[in-house]
């Protein structure tokens, strides 16, 4: 256990960030299986809105440094695309 205020309050700081971020990455997996999930069922229109949100989640996650840039757009690029094969 920490001693000092900074130790104590560096404790809550992380964990505050921690259930920030695994909210932000729950919410964006659940974004990217929704999209794979209306490719699946072949349903273009709402694959590409979802993606649309998919794409901007992934985004925010890069940003707030959840995920790394190449993994954003490794998976933007693969949703891509499957929703452009769908026409």
């Amino acid at each position: 256990m920490a001693h000092h205020k900074s130790a104590k309050k560096r404790i809550v700081r992380n964990e505050a960030r921690r259930v920030r971020n695994k909210s932000l990455l729950s919410a964006m997996r659940t974004l990217v299986k929704k999209v794979e999930k209306l490719i699946t069922e072949g349903k273009s229109d709402d694959a590409k809105t979802a993606f649309a949100k998919a794409e901007s989640a992934l985004a925010k996650g890069v940003s707030k440094k959840i995920i790394a840039k190449s993994t954003a757009s490794r998976k933007t690029s693969r949703l891509s695309q499957a929703v452009k094969k769908l026409k």
